[in-house]
């Protein structure tokens, strides 16, 4: 425990962001540069906590009370080597995780909770520009390969982890580029593809090859991947979105949050869309869905200079803070406001949207919505009633529908292997195995929609289950037991 008042003496703080009004011209992070002073405070105000919750509120186990201490006492190789024990990718989970380890902070009970995400980015950006994280390359190798198909968060962690335990590790992407919704879903204002970028090129000096453009299934057969490969690991992403079949879905301006989040990521990064482009420019925009793909499409839409941007949500507004039903160190439904948010958008909470308004043209023009009552039971799904006389028509011409993912894409490669589905439509898998022999699942592809901290965490775990399968036992240690340092 660096400073044993810390907790008492010193408040939660956080550098300032950019400007709003500045930082909307432009797709650079909205986050300052870090304040290493900020950081060590923070860092400070760690109690190392008899039982740390923290640990239990991170899915991925951090061993957060200890990266603090070395925080605090200016030991960054120490930090370092702490964190990347248990997170793969400090770089990504510091920039875009909602953090419930910090739900979780013992000090939340009664103030606010220790920096912790904020902590993390600190510590992996120091390290990069000091030059400790370097390529961790295992000193024996196997005979055995693995084919990772699929190369977001919880694909690319897989593919570090069965690396680190000496195996062949190959990474196939359908998409042009590696990174999955890192590359093509979080937009370049939350999380630089320059950051990727470099952890990509980190892990090829490593050991994993990818291989982009690959659609399995599709244009490799995934007779000829099994044969080639030991053993297969699924972790292609919850991919099919939640649609609106209500009047007017076919009308022109109503489009998936996704398709227009990728193509402005590809814009960014100097690349065409092949596809008919969408623009929130100069119109009113109105995003269906409270959660955090809604709230990047905000964003983007500011970016593009939309005349109005105004999100919907069919739940109440969440409480500002805890309420008795979600007591701590449980995480809290509460209203959390966006740096997108931030930057201008109108939020309107117990909202249906009952249809799309067009022209003779077939072009969106207007939306009608109502007010609805929301009533929530314990163990049940809310029930929504229409409270009557507060429909109206608010205008619109880009609707963009951010409502979450219902399971991932069934036809091509999981209908042809044959894999379980379990009641939601993921891909069925009992300790990350599928029902096909060799043949693993994990991210959301197995558990649903989620967090990336989380497909971070089922990669590594997942990684255990195949070296396990592949040679009897696992060097790669679960995150309950600790993880293998190949630094020492």
């Amino acid at each position: 425990m660096g400073k044993p008042t810390g907790f008492l003496e010193l408040d939660r703080e956080l550098p300032k962001k950019r400007d709003a009004k500045k930082r909307i011209s432009d797709y650079n992070e909205v986050d300052s540069v870090i304040d290493e002073s900020i950081t060590q405070k923070q860092a400070a105000r760690c109690m190392d906590c008899g039982i740390p919750f923290c640990h239990n509120g991170c899915p991925l186990g951090n061993i957060i009370p200890e990266f603090n201490d070395a925080v605090y006492q200016e030991n960054w190789q120490l930090a370092y080597e702490i964190l990347i024990s248990t997170n793969n990718f400090p770089e990504f989970t510091g920039r875009i995780c909602p953090a419930p380890c910090e739900a979780s902070c013992v000090l939340g009970i009664n103030k606010p909770a220790v920096a912790i995400e904020y902590i993390e980015k600190s510590i992996i950006e120091r390290a990069f520009q000091d030059g400790y994280a370097k390529p961790r390359i295992p000193s024996t190798r196997t005979d055995k390969k693995v084919a990772i198909v699929g190369s977001g968060p919880a694909g690319l962690a897989a593919a570090a982890q069965i690396n680190y335990a000496g195996h062949h590790a190959t990474v196939f992407e359908r998409a042009d580029e590696v990174g999955g919704l890192l590359r093509y879903g979080i937009p370049d204002f939350k999380l630089d593809k320059q950051v990727l970028d470099r952890r990509i090129n980190l892990m090829m000096e490593e050991g994993v090859k990818f291989q982009t453009n690959v659609n399995v299934g599709e244009t490799l057969n995934i007779e000829q991947l099994k044969e080639e490969f030991d053993a297969v690991l699924l972790t292609g992403g919850s991919t099919m979105p939640r649609d609106l079949p209500i009047p007017g879905r076919n009308l022109k301006g109503v489009h998936f949050a996704m398709d227009f989040l990728t193509q402005q990521n590809r814009r960014v990064a100097g690349k065409k869309v092949m596809v008919e482009e969408i623009w929130a420019t100069g119109k009113n925009v109105v995003v269906i869905g409270g959660g955090d793909t809604g709230s990047d499409c905000v964003g983007t839409s500011n970016r593009h200079g939309a005349k109005s941007v105004t999100q919907i949500e069919i739940l109440s507004k969440p409480p500002k803070d805890r309420t008795e039903a979600m007591p701590w160190p449980s995480w809290p439904m509460i209203l959390r406001t966006s740096t997108s948010h931030e930057e201008g958008c109108e939020r309107q909470w117990s909202i249906v949207t009952k249809e799309f308004m067009g022209d003779e043209q077939g072009n969106l023009k207007a939306i009608k919505i109502s007010e609805v009552e929301v009533k929530s039971e314990p163990g049940k799904a809310p029930s929504f009633s229409e409270i009557p006389g507060t429909e109206k028509i608010i205008p619109c011409e880009l609707a963009l529908l951010a409502m979450g993912f219902l399971n991932p894409q069934h036809n091509g490669l999981l209908d042809q292997l044959g894999v379980d589905y379990d009641e939601r439509g993921n891909v069925k898998a009992t300790r990350y195995q599928t029902s096909v022999e060799g043949v693993f699942a994990a991210g959301d592809m197995r558990r649903g929609q989620s967090l990336v901290v989380w497909a971070i965490s089922e990669g590594r775990e997942a990684a255990r289950a195949v070296d396990k399968y592949l040679v009897g036992q696992s060097a790669l240690e679960s995150k309950e037991q600790g993880i293998l340092s190949l630094s020492e």
